[in-house]
């Protein structure tokens, strides 16, 4: 798995896609070893700080793992794909795998009071 740094941390708030929730990055690797469910499941880890291998983790539940690998694999004469893109919620956070191997993940917007401030968590 390769994560480039400027993909990996939280984007700036103006660049958020949804309300004042922050937008995370990470970029999957197609030329390394790992799948990229593997990558997505590392960057929903990081998002949401459930462990990778507690037993509640799992991508089968939101999207088809495999059916996921294969849809952006390159073709078979290695040329990557492009202008591909798929969205799908987990845990209530909006994933978007792009065909170059950028993940956007947006965690949920935070509830606003009466006086459009944060409730507590």
């Amino acid at each position: 798995m390769y994560r480039d740094e400027t993909y990996a941390k939280p984007a700036a708030r103006g660049q958020s896609q949804a309300g004042d929730a922050q937008t995370y990055y990470v970029r999957h690797d197609f030329e390394g070893s790992a799948e990229l469910t593997t990558t997505l499941a590392h960057a929903i880890s990081d998002v949401t700080g459930v462990d990778v291998t507690d037993t509640g983790f799992t991508l089968n539940d939101h999207v088809d793992p495999e059916a996921l690998d294969r849809l952006f694999e390159p073709q078979n004469d290695g040329t990557p794909r492009v202008d591909g893109h798929l969205s799908f919620p987990i845990w209530n956070h909006q994933v978007t795998v792009y065909s170059n191997g950028q993940i956007a993940i947006v965690p949920p917007r935070q509830p606003q009071t009466a006086r459009g401030h944060r409730s507590p968590r």
